[in-house]
């Protein structure tokens, strides 16, 4: 299928309740935070994540929707597989020597075969030579509409790891959880990126699917209960754009609901969309109602 020849801008709203939404490794694998404000984050690569879990139980792993950054992969493997089934031979012994010509072969063997890869892109050159791909689709950290707290809660286990510990009655551990946060993560999709890495209309639809239904997908007990609660998206007519990305996101606004002195869920907030005198070439599309019927 043809690459998608429209630029996209879209708005993807969630929640969490009493869950972690990212942990970060660096401080204990609290729920991140911007030092600052005190705004939560979730990172752009934890999001991207989800969606190539969702790709690869929706698909099974099998081309074109297969993953390239899976558990415990080894991507010279899979550079190898390039060689062989894109290029039809092995890969020179040393790296140096590949020809560029078989490079962009085996490169587009990859972007044909893997949808993260002709999705966000990769750099595919490791000792087994790939070439590079720049993604179309691109997302910012997710940020919470207000700052947020972190709750720590003292956990116990009545099992212990050595039989030296049996003495103890119980082993003491901690959670951290976030009692309620609405976030908003931005995206954006280039049809010049895309005609390189051959991100299609079908690649957009299951996109969309992904983000609706990611966090069906990932459930936890640590991370609580998440769900995906707006997608917004900007479809410009032309390649180009036709107005600036930060103005139709300011089209969206969110705010308390009245008397909601502390929001502890989804409609405790009032999400506005502006749909009036859009930008002429400017289409507002709303994919996350049509997600699941479209996946039936």
């Amino acid at each position: 299928m043809p690459a998608i020849t429209n630029r996209f801008d879209f708005a993807f709203y969630f929640d969490v309740q009493d869950g972690n939404p990212n942990g970060d490794p660096d401080a204990g694998n609290m729920p991140r935070q911007d030092p600052e404000t005190n705004h939560g984050l979730v990172t752009d690569v934890c999001l991207k994540r989800k969606v190539r879990d969702y790709v690869l139980a929706a698909h099974g792993g099998e081309a074109p929707h297969a993953i390239y950054v899976t558990e415990g992969s080894v991507l010279n493997d899979k550079h190898t597989r390039g060689w062989s089934e894109g290029a039809g031979k092995e890969p020179p012994a040393d790296k140096a020597k590949a020809e560029r010509g078989d490079i962009n072969t085996v490169r587009n063997w990859m972007c044909s075969t893997y949808f993260d890869v002709r999705t966000f892109g990769a750099v595919m050159d490791t000792d087994v030579r790939a070439g590079q791909v720049r993604g179309p689709v691109q997302l910012t950290l997710a940020r919470s509409i207000e700052p947020i707290l972190v709750s720590e809660h003292a956990i116990t286990r009545i099992a212990v790891t050595n039989v030296k510990d049996l003495a103890k009655e119980r082993t003491i551990g901690r959670k951290f959880t976030v009692p309620y946060a609405l976030y908003v993560a931005h995206g954006f999709i280039s049809p010049l990126i895309a005609a390189k890495s051959g991100f299609s209309e079908d690649d957009l639809t299951l996109l969309w699917r992904a983000l609706a239904g990611m966090f069906d997908l990932d459930r936890s007990a640590a991370r609580g209960m998440m769900a995906a609660r707006g997608l917004y998206v900007f479809r410009h007519e032309g390649a180009l754009g036709n107005a600036p990305a930060a103005d139709l996101f300011d089209r969206i606004t969110v705010e308390r609901a009245e008397g909601i002195a502390v929001p502890r869920q989804f409609r405790d907030y009032r999400l506005t969309v502006n749909r009036e005198g859009l930008p002429r070439g400017v289409e507002l599309l709303e994919p996350l109602k049509d997600a699941y019927s479209a996946a039936a």
